[in-house]
This record gives structure tokens, C-alpha cells and sequence, in this order.
């Protein structure tokens, strides 16, 4: 029933569970990648991520795209953190492509060196770097604008579930306002969480880099990840992908939530999806069935403080002001959308 791909490699359709099968009664051409008898398996069975992490999941159909699209001529670098941690415990690994561990803060520049030197050599092999958003807005935010800058023939991948969740669900510069983690005031009537004002938004700090291709993803819409990855895969030159995962364990969510967080997220306005080109949005994603934001906070401990002080109401309504601009700045609600009574 299944067809090899390489002569080491068969895909494995009983540890995909029943979606795998089932997806096959669906048409063709709107069938995902993981239903393609052709397809490869970047991510193999048997990791350590915990239950419902939105990070596996959103690199496997990533990757498993890229690989793809790429006849399997790729290479990853990895930076440190919850993805390289959970895939490869020593001596083991669930990878099954050519995968190189970085530092914490240099994936980006290992695979502009990578990039060299296939280049040097001759070879069409294409590089994809990723990371979380530690390793990212963070620790790694200078290796990335300097391959931005060089224009380096290689795609960045960022998952992002907003802290530092594998030394602790500590703040990162991806931490949203009012949030609590480790590290962070601590949650009371003056200080409701994470300081409203920090962080950054790397998407438009990609986008003023001017390079060729920058997106941001849900794993909530995994076909809309798959076709974003494949059409950074037939560019040149530097891009850059901003995948939103959850994380039940950081966030204080159930495990059985990931997929509808990913889905309320960008039905709120408060992550919009987009895509844009030399700097400029040239595509975004229009919001089915607005939310008011309140529905996305309401399942995440991160958030429960939230809903017990007048500070929290306070930074409720800030929240929402966020995504009210990203509604407008995104034109995120097309005609006969509905709106926010």
C-alpha cells in the first residue's frame, strides 16, 4: 500500500492514526500533504513532545512540504529548544532527512553557511533553518537580520508559542501583554501579567529587511501552511515563515485545544495571516466569524488572572484594541463578514 521513497525509507500510515486514511476520501486536489502516498516523513514516531504540541505538528507538515516540493534535496539546522530537545534525546533521533543542531542563537548563520557551501560545491541542495521564539525574536534576532540582510538563499522557520517553554515558560520578546510565565511581574491588581509595550513583531521586522518572501501560518490551517511553504520553496534568496503553535503545557490549556486556540487566535484579529514580497503585503487571510477576544484568553491559565481584577479588565481591553488595528491595518473582515456587536 505504501510506496518507497528512498531505500531506506517507507512512510509508516498506521502511526499517522485515522486522519491519514481518511483524509484519502476527500478530493485530490484538497487533500493535504500527509494523505500523498508520494509524500516523505520529515518527523518519524517515537519524539518526546508533550501531548497536543502545536510545534510537531506544524514542523511536520513544514518540513514534510519542503521535502516535497525539494525532491528530499534539503537540509535542516536547528537551533536549540523544544523542537531539537524533544526529537533528539541522545543517541536517538526521529528525524529522517540531513538535520544539524546549532547553538541556541546561531541557526541562522550556520545555515547561511550550510547554503555556501552546497553552493560551492555545486549542488541544488536548499537549506531551511528553524527555531522557536526564543531562538528567534531573541537570543538568535541578530545571525537572522544579518542573513536577511545578505539576502541569503535560505528559508527561516519560527514557531511560535510565545515563551521559553523548554527551560521553564519563561518570557520571550514573542510574550503577549498581560500573559504570565516565570518571569514576568507578578500577577496582581498592578502588575496583570507581561508588560503591555514589549517584544517584538519579527514578521515586519522581516519585512523591512525588503527580502523576497515573509508569511506568518496557523497551525489551524494546515493546507494554508503547506502552500505557504511551498511557495517559499521555489524562491531565491532569503525568507522567512512565522508558524503559530500552542503550547497546552506553557499556556495552561488542554491538550485536545491546540487546534481551536490556533483557529480563535486569527478569528479574533489578534494574529492575522498574511503574506508579503520585497516588503509589501501582497495576500492576507479575511476572518470567517469574528470573535471578541475574551474567547481566546478563556481557555488558557496564562490568562485566568485576567478575568479577576479591574487591571485585568484593563489589559483585556487593551488586547482588544490590538486586534481591532490588526483588523483594520490587514483589512481582515471583507464585505458581509460579521463584526463585533
Amino acid at each position: 500500500m505504501t510506496k518507497e521513497l528512498t531505500a531506506e525509507q517507507k512512510v509508516k500510515f498506521y502511526q499517522k492514526g485515522t486522519f491519514t486514511v481518511g483524509n484519502r476520501l476527500v478530493d485530490a486536489d484538497n487533500r493535504s500533504v500527509q494523505a500523498s502516498m508520494e509524500r516523505s516523513n520529515a518527523i518519524t514516531s517515537g519524539h518526546r513532545a508533550c501531548q497536543g504540541c502545536g510545534e510537531a505538528l506544524g514542523a511536520r507538515y513544514a518540513l514534510d512540504t519542503a521535502m516535497r516540493v525539494t525532491g528530499g534535496q534539503m537540509i535542516a539546522a536547528n537551533a536549540t529548544g523544544c523542537l531539537e530537545v524533544f526529537t533528539t534525546p541522545y543517541p536517538e533521533t526521529s528525524w529522517q532527512m540531513p538535520w544539524l543542531h546549532s547553538l541556541f542563537g546561531n541557526a541562522p548563520a550556520v545555515a547561511s553557511g550550510m547554503q555556501a557551501a552546497m553552493k560551492a560545491k555545486g549542488k541544488k541542495t536548499r537549506i531551511v533553518a528553524q527555531g522557536g521564539d526564543g531562538g528567534t525574536v531573541d537570543i538568535g534576532f541578530g545571525c537572522l537580520s544579518g542573513m536577511f540582510e545578505r539576502n541569503d538563499d535560505v528559508l527561516y522557520i519560527c514557531y511560535d508559542n510565545e515563551a521559553y517553554m523548554n527551560t521553564g515558560v519563561q518570557r520571550s520578546g514573542a510574550t503577549p501583554g498581560g500573559a504570565r510565565t516565570a518571569t514576568t511581574m507578578p500577577v496582581g491588581e498592578a502588575y496583570p501579567g507581561n508588560v503591555f509595550g514589549t517584544g517584538k513583531n519579527l514578521p515586519r521586522i522581516a519585512m523591512a529587511h525588503n527580502i523576497p518572501y515573509v508569511a506568518t501560518a496557523s497551525v489551524a490551517y494546515l493546507q494554508d501552511l503547506e502552500a505557504k511553504v511551498e511557495k517559499a520553496m521555489s524562491l531565491e534568496g532569503a525568507r522567512y515563515i512565522h508558524v503559530y503553535v500552542p503550547c497546552p503545557l506553557g499556556w495552561g490549556c488542554a491538550s485536545n485545544a491546540t487546534i481551536n486556540l490556533a483557529r480563535l487566535v486569527v478569528e479574533t484579529g489578534f494574529f492575522p495571516l498574511f503574506e508579503a514580497e520585497h516588503g509589501k503585503v501582497t495576500a492576507t487571510r479575511p476572518i470567517r466569524q469574528r470573535v471578541p477576544i475574551e474567547e481566546y484568553l478563556k481557555p488558557q491559565r496564562r490568562f485566568a488572572h485576567l478575568f479577576k481584577t479591574d487591571a485585568g479588565a484593563e489589559a483585556i481591553r487593551k488586547l482588544q484594541a490590538m486586534c481591532d488595528h490588526n483588523i483594520a491595518e490587514y483589512d481582515l473582515l471583507r464585505e458581509g463578514e460579521e463584526t463585533l456587536a
